[in-house]
């Protein structure tokens, strides 16, 4: 369980990296470009930034789903654990 939590921090930390990197060369490449007003290029900004912002919660709410549907499943199998432990006790009882 430690290590999967450390892999995640690693391919997390790839992750954020990456969009880093890309919004560096995407700002560099808007400023070093002298033929698209600046009008364009914060239109272009802002939609990127938009965009990020809708795949972010995309990401949070299919997890926060995917989240409750484990913790609904593990609620379900307690409470069938519970109930085979009591039916078995009440057996050996009998």
């Amino acid at each position: 369980m430690y290590t999967d939590r450390n892999d995640n921090t690693f391919i997390i930390l790839i992750n954020s990296m990456g969009v880093v990197i890309a919004y560096g060369l995407l700002g560099l490449s808007l400023w070093l470009s002298t033929e698209v007003p600046l009008s364009t290029k914060g239109f272009w900004g802002m939609g990127i930034l938009l965009l990020t912002l809708s795949l972010i919660n995309v990401v949070k709410y299919r997890f926060d789903v995917k989240s409750s549907e484990d913790r609904i499943h593990r609620i379900e199998e307690a409470r069938n654990d519970k109930l085979l432990e009591d039916s078995l006790s009440d057996a050996a009882n009998s």
